[in-house]
């Protein structure tokens, strides 16, 4: 299928960036099977191109972010006589599968969050490298309100917030503003509108793409292994990875234009963005 005929997504790829908008205004972008499929297939595009591609941006159609999962697709659940516990499960499990491939993206995903970030919206932020948000934008964490655990968000919501910010915010569904948000780690920049949502966008862009992408994608290896990998093993993997990038092409341009004063080639001409 070809990238632009992804249902329920608007793609604008340039200059090395993607930017992705989630497209159900009608549903405030709530979360189908039809918008995660076609999410998955487009992680599974940014991974096949990280050659080329160097950052994902995340966003949402008419002004807001993600509501979260779609209760319409709950109600059909119980309206066609679903029981077997096991096809249920295995629906669940595609939105962590998701959230996991976004989450290891060898590309810098960014999520500029507006309106509302509910629910599934939540991890969306979460898994992100670098997540902006307008001030007027809310967020909760809805699911237990509906008689539902936060099933397949809840790990990547602790490893951003914190377990015992996750609990409280789970275990109450409160509904934060993007200040609180940005007070507990879940969000890292704050702006007044969608104007200057769009221009904190660019100057992001315009510092991700100034560090080379191979050592950006060795670099977010890192801080996934520093989760669950023993301390000297590694070490010993940084450094492996280290030698390997110092005998690599990027360094060598890196340094070379760093002792020459001029710029090394990823680094996008002015104006290319």
């Amino acid at each position: 299928m070809p990238l632009n005929d992804l249902d329920d997504l608007l793609l604008d790829e340039r200059a090395g960036v993607l930017t992705v908008t989630l497209n159900r205004p009608e549903r405030r972008n709530a979360l189908s099977a039809t918008l995660i499929n076609s999410l998955q297939q487009l992680a599974t595009y940014a991974r096949q191109n990280h050659g080329t591609l160097r950052a994902v941006v995340l966003r949402g159609a008419g002004g807001v972010f993600c509501a979260g999962g779609d209760i319409k697709d709950f109600r059909s659940v119980s309206q066609n006589g679903v029981s077997d516990a096991r096809q249920i499960a295995a629906h669940n499990r595609t939105y962590g599968t998701l959230l996991s491939a976004l989450d290891r993206l060898p590309q810098v995903v960014i999520a500029a969050v507006e309106g509302a970030a509910m629910g599934g919206g939540v991890g969306l932020a979460s898994i992100a490298d670098i997540t902006l948000a307008t001030a007027d934008a809310r967020f909760s964490l809805t699911e237990t309100t509906l008689g539902l655990p936060p099933a397949q968000i809840s790990p990547f919501v602790v490893a951003r917030v914190g377990a015992h910010q996750a609990r409280r915010l789970m275990l109450t569904a409160a509904r934060f503003d993007a200040a609180t948000a940005a007070a507990l780690g879940l969000v890292d920049e704050v702006l007044a509108d969608s104007i200057a949502l769009d221009r904190a966008i660019e100057r992001v862009l315009a510092q991700v793409l100034r560090c080379a992408p191979g050592a950006n994608a060795m670099t977010k290896n890192l801080v996934h292994a520093a989760a669950t990998t023993p301390l000297d093993e590694l070490l010993d993997t940084a450094a492996a990875q280290f030698a390997a990038a110092m005998l690599g092409a990027e360094a060598r341009d890196g340094v070379s234009a760093f002792i020459s004063k001029g710029h090394p080639s990823w680094v996008p001409q002015d104006g290319a963005r």
